[in-house]
């Protein structure tokens, strides 16, 4: 058996509040959906807006090998917006409970047929594919649901969807459900929606009872609670039910990734397979248990799906753990003194705090009487902002000797101080921002601000904190302390002969 993907993320996926994608972002997403390997890709909904309808067309000409879908209401106005593009196909929706068809389109249930049997020919007439779907078809009477889906097949409807617009369905319910649909001699879709935590999960039993294709969306996003998520069902599939798509599984946290930066929709870290914490460990038990065997506590190796094990410093942290990093430091320590240094990462953990790469350095030179190494050094720093103004920054460093001067613009001081601090780093060390947390310690506006950041460098990331009355002072020198991080670890590699 294999499961065919449908991937609404430039669609559902962008129906997710505040997520607009422009013509450029949604061609970039559907040229990576298309490497991915998923099978439809739900470019949007053509009647939208002009934008909307260059996005589209701007996907089709590009000549990707997966078929490329418009939604469309089940009018002409819609197909003849969908055919304009060019796309393959057409996710043709019509309502088909009473509460939609009572209260939405104040019509009957005879009036829905129609729509769906003249939009259906209509679109086959002019070469589409179409993908008859049941809008709300979990709260419809079933009998008038499958009515609906004979009529539209007999129309020349090539596929059927039966969508769980407000996720109602239970996995039992779900098997039944679409079990429920298979004898209609087209394949059927799975489209199921997270509103109780369980769109994955009735999928699984959907395409179990005999569904032949899902409707997912990268990280899950879309409407209210989203929809179900792509590499969380594929994963399942392959690990769970030995049950294959042509989804290149490898590329799964690289696509999650891109899908975030192009949505500004940032995952939690405890996010299934994609997030930062999926392969990530701070118990001692288990992460000695890791270092000994990855199985013990890990069910699928993070490089499976293109993500990369890690483990985290805390009260929990185990000394096997400290002594690894300290030795990526190219530091030798006694017994005595890392004791001392296990004691104080533990104080640090008891505190609340959250210990960052570059605190265990400090504090391991500071146990040691070295003197830490400073590759970057600030000289200046000159903010300009204001609510006439954009904000601007222009940075001074000292780069191993060399002065570099450059300035930034930014959504706010902050961010401006960064740009201008990465553009400074070019040629030197791609740096990311990955993650960016700050916290007021104390009350007041003079109140200390905690900043903890986390950078990436290829496939290396730091994490590094500072506390201070300034939060663009504190920022910078978070940044700044993770930037020397990253270098001097980059130096004790090659001094090793480590390219990576």
């Amino acid at each position: 058996m294999k499961v065919k993907i449908f991937d609404t993320t430039l669609r559902d996926g962008e129906q997710t509040p505040g997520v607009s994608l422009t013509p450029d972002q949604k061609l970039r997403t559907a040229v990576k959906l298309d490497e991915l390997g998923v099978d439809v890709i739900e470019a949007g909904s053509a009647i939208t807006s002009e934008g909307e309808r260059q996005g589209i067309k701007n996907i089709v000409s590009e000549g990707l090998n997966a078929e490329i879908c418009s939604f469309a209401r089940a009018v002409k106005v819609d197909i003849d917006a969908a055919l304009d593009c060019g796309v393959d196909s057409v996710h043709l929706v019509v309502p088909t409970s009473d509460l939609h068809i009572k209260h939405k389109l104040r019509k009957t249930r005879e009036d829905v047929k129609g729509f769906a049997v003249e939009s259906t020919e209509y679109a086959v007439d002019h070469g589409l594919t179409v993908e008859l779907s049941a809008e709300d078809s979990t709260r419809t009477d079933f009998d008038f649901l499958k009515e609906v889906f004979r009529e539209g097949i007999d129309a020349g409807a090539q596929r059927i969807c039966a969508c769980d617009t407000v996720g109602m369905l239970t996995p039992e319910r779900a098997y039944e459900f679409y079990g429920g649909l298979t004898d209609l001699g087209v394949p059927v879709s799975a489209h199921c929606h997270n509103d109780f935590g369980l769109a994955v999960a009735n999928t699984l039993s959907g395409l179990r009872a005999g569904a032949a294709q899902a409707h997912v969306t990268i990280n899950g996003i879309g409407e209210r609670a989203g929809n179900a998520s792509l590499e969380e069902l594929v994963v399942a599939l392959h690990s769970l039910y030995n049950v294959e798509t042509g989804v290149n599984i490898g590329m799964l946290y690289d696509m999650s990734r891109t899908v975030a930066r192009m949505t500004g929709i940032y995952l939690q870290p405890n996010k299934a397979i994609v997030g930062e914490n999926a392969f990530a460990h701070e118990s001692g038990i288990h992460a000695d248990g890791v270092m000994k065997k990855a199985e013990t506590y890990e069910p699928i190796t993070p490089e499976l799906v293109g993500h990369k094990r890690r483990f985290v410093m805390g009260k929990h942290v185990g000394s096997h753990i400290i002594r690894q990093k300290i030795d990526e430091m190219g530091l030798r320590v006694d017994e005595d003194r890392f004791q001392q240094i296990f004691s104080r990462i533990k104080a640090l953990g008891d505190m609340g705090k959250c210990v960052t790469d570059v605190d265990l350095q400090a504090i391991a030179e500071d146990v040691l009487g070295v003197l830490p190494e400073k590759p970057v050094e600030l000289e200046e720093l000159t903010i300009v902002s204001g609510n006439k103004v954009t904000p601007t920054a222009s940075v001074k460093l000292n780069v191993e000797g060399m002065d570099k001067l450059e300035a930034g613009v930014g959504v706010g001081p902050v961010d401006a101080a960064i740009v201008a601090i990465r553009k400074s780093m070019a040629g030197v060390a791609d740096i990311t921002l990955e993650e960016y947390h700050v916290d007021a310690i104390t009350g007041g506006t003079d109140a200390l601000i905690d900043v903890v950041i986390k950078l990436r460098n290829g496939e290396n990331i730091v994490s590094a904190r500072s506390t201070q009355p300034d939060i663009i002072m504190a920022s910078v020198e978070a940044v700044l302390g993770g930037i020397n991080k990253i270098l001097s670890d980059k130096k004790i590699r090659e001094s090793r002969g480590d390219s990576n």
